[in-house]
């Protein structure tokens, strides 16, 4: 089995620069995503991966082997595109077999007519179809099979091309926000889709998408990626919870995290807003503390704010706030029955448990703390 190493990667475009030394390793077998804004560079990339672009500097390595220098077709790759990329005048048994009617018939043997006559073409095209039924079956096309692609829904055609990308048996999928053109019920459906198909190719697997909910639900790693250096790669808990940058920290999560201004004094105690938050570190000055939406709860104690409004979302309740001091936004994940009580404009006390609490320095990187009994939050 084949991994994926990406190691110093430059690129530039002018005087841009588009990708600054990228260095990233997809294990054998395992499905990493990478994740950031629009213009981070993530399909960049991607293009260099797969032989598309030339990087300025770095090196990719498939397997054991360095394919930097190699052509395209020579990097045994399948890439899966957010446009669908088949050819209309073929059927979809003709689309999936592409691939290997290109590996494995002659050109003569590619000929709609006279090539079906040629001495062994007859027995290459029966185990390209084999191969072809065998890799439509998972994604549900056995019964598309001979229909167009304009004679089929988006989600369909995307199958189609993931059926296409599949019955290669490359060395690695190279996937670039492949689900874009979904709507929300198809992207969740094919989301599993894809995950299972990673799972029986068993093959190394880079995905590229913006959307945060995609990499922290179908990856074993994710990476973000900003301004075109990673920041941070890691299992999607450990980037949700233990974020190293105050970027990744915003980036990831629905709705965003809450970050207010705070301040370590000489001994280390932090408080927000001149108010203790339960927290010590070794770090002093200004620096930003960051809580989840889950992690704040009316309470007796904590962070006074001013309720504005309220979004029942069904399984859960989203309470808008400001931090009263300063007017900084806040944004709490109560349960349903939470809104008794919760009247806009009424003032309350936002608790949260120091253990939740994320300090991130004056230049956004993480700082280590820890809670402290004799500090609650006032």
């Amino acid at each position: 089995m084949a991994g994926i190493t990406i190691s110093g990667v430059v690129r530039q475009f002018g005087a841009t620069p588009v990708l600054r030394g990228v260095s990233l390793t997809v294990e054998p077998g395992e499905f990493v995503a990478l994740v950031g804004p629009s213009g981070c560079g993530k399909t960049t990339l991607m293009r260099i991966i797969a032989g598309i672009e030339t990087a300025d500097a770095g090196e990719i390595v498939i397997g054991d082997r360095p394919v930097t220098r190699l052509r395209p077709a020579e990097r045994d790759i399948a890439m899966v595109f957010q446009s669908y990329a088949l050819y209309p005048h073929l059927t979809v048994r003709e689309n999936i077999a592409v691939p290997l009617a290109m590996r494995r018939l002659s050109a003569p043997e590619r000929m709609p007519l006279l090539g079906r006559l040629l001495p062994g073409a007859r027995a290459k095209r029966a185990a390209i179809d084999e191969e072809v039924v065998r890799a439509a079956a998972p994604l549900g096309l056995e019964a598309l099979l001979d229909r167009r692609p304009g004679q089929l829904s988006g989600g369909q055609r995307q199958r189609v091309a993931l059926a296409r990308a599949v019955v290669r048996r490359p060395a690695a999928f190279l996937m670039d926000e492949p689900l874009s053109n979904l709507d929300a019920a198809l992207r969740v459906q094919t989301r599993r889709e894809i995950v299972d198909i990673h799972r029986a190719a068993g093959v190394a697997t880079l995905y590229v998408t913006h959307d945060q909910a995609e990499a922290l639900t179908m990856a074993d790693k994710v990476a973000v990626m900003m301004g075109g250096e990673l920041l941070q790669v890691a299992s999607p808990e450990a980037i949700y919870a233990d974020p190293a940058d105050l970027r990744v920290a915003g980036f990831i999560g629905s709705p965003r995290i809450n970050t207010l201004a705070a301040e370590a004094d000489a001994a280390g105690r932090v408080t927000v807003a001149g108010l203790p938050a339960g927290l010590r570190t070794e770090a002093r000055g200004a620096l930003t503390l960051a809580l989840r939406p889950e992690a704040l709860r009316p309470a007796p104690a904590g962070l006074p704010a001013v309720p504005e409004h309220l979004e029942f979302l069904g399984d859960g309740l989203l309470l808008h706030a400001r931090h009263a001091p300063d007017g900084t936004p806040l944004i709490a994940r109560l349960a349903p029955e939470a809104r008794e009580g919760l009247q806009p404009g009424a003032a309350l006390k936002l608790g949260f448990a120091p253990g939740r609490a994320l300090l991130f320095g004056a230049d956004g990187r993480r700082v280590a703390s820890r809670a402290d009994a004799a500090l609650v939050p006032a």
